[in-house]
């Protein structure tokens, strides 16, 4: 059983930064892809970016050159650095843990982006 616990969300103003961690429990966790999900009110969650065991990395297009995936095998974890936040970036931000036929989801973490 793999648990992912997110942090870092909140309520910032258009223009300003928040850096989402997410820590997962498990030794599977360095051979997974892992990625950022969210999902705003009334819309299907979409994938903000990914990386891969091997440290390749996919992005929405509607954050490339905003946000940035990390990861760290050693600590379990993954970070997004989002830049520049609009207003429509508000949502829930999911962490996902991707291995051979099966996925975890963490519980997801609020925001908010407002003046």
């Amino acid at each position: 059983q793999v648990q992912l616990v997110e942090s870092g969300g909140g309520l910032v103003q258009p223009g300003g930064s928040l850096r989402l961690s997410c820590v997962a429990s498990g030794s599977i966790f360095s051979r997974n892809a892992m990625g950022w999900y969210r999902q705003a009110p009334g819309k299907q969650r979409e994938l903000v970016a990914q990386v891969t065991s091997s440290g390749k990395t996919t992005y929405a297009d509607s954050v490339k050159g905003r946000f940035t995936i990390s990861r760290d095998n050693a600590k379990n974890t993954i970070d997004l650095q989002m830049n520049n936040l609009k207003p429509e970036d508000t949502a829930v931000y999911y962490c996902k843990s991707d291995g051979p036929g099966y996925a975890y989801w963490g519980q997801g973490t609020q925001v908010t982006v407002s003046s």
